[in-house]
């Protein structure tokens, strides 16, 4: 088996190793976050911090894999296998809009109990600038990924817009319960 063969099976193995496990990681996370967390604000930004980081990272692996599958011609036959690596940028937007949007959605499940449509509008328009910050971290991730440019400054600098995200996130939430 070529080496690159053997490295996206080796990604492919990871990627859903950690999928499963962040499955997981989810439900704890919001189980947990919804308690008693929140009432401490230096371990509630530790704890969305970390979420973060291990969706981003979840992300990174995933579009790897990705590319990997691309590179080592697993999509020969495919007319149109390249045309995402082609077009990093456009790809990335799609998909953050698509990952923030549902990540509301689903803070608002997990908080509601469910989508109530007429408050949609509000929560839209409150979570739009932490959505803003992790969407641009989100970006950033899947453009370099994909036109594999990723650097390990480029990685910090990414964890830094998530660290700085989690902090105005947990603000935000405070600012609410205050209201």
């Amino acid at each position: 088996m070529p080496e690159s063969k053997k490295r996206t099976a080796l990604l492919g193995l990871a990627f859903l190793a950690f999928l499963f496990l962040s499955s997981y990681e989810n439900t704890v996370f919001f189980s947990l976050l919804l308690g008693e967390i929140l009432k401490n604000e230096f371990l509630a930004v530790g704890m969305l911090f970390l979420h973060n980081i291990l969706v981003v990272s979840l992300i990174l692996l995933g579009m790897s894999f990705y590319v990997s599958l691309v590179q080592a011609g697993f999509f020969r036959r495919e007319k149109y296998s390249h045309i995402v690596l082609e077009h990093p940028g456009s790809f990335a937007l799609a998909f953050t809009i698509v990952i923030v949007f549902l990540s509301i959605l689903r803070g608002c499940t997990l908080i509601y109990g469910g989508v109530i449509l007429e408050t949609l509008p509000i929560i839209l328009l409150i979570s739009t600038p932490v959505g803003l910050v992790e969407g641009y971290g989100i970006y950033i991730t899947i453009k370099k990924t994909l036109s594999q440019t990723l650097k390990t400054r480029d990685l910090a600098a990414i964890y830094g817009i998530f660290l700085i995200a989690a902090i105005m996130e947990v603000a935000f939430i405070n600012a609410l319960i205050m209201a």
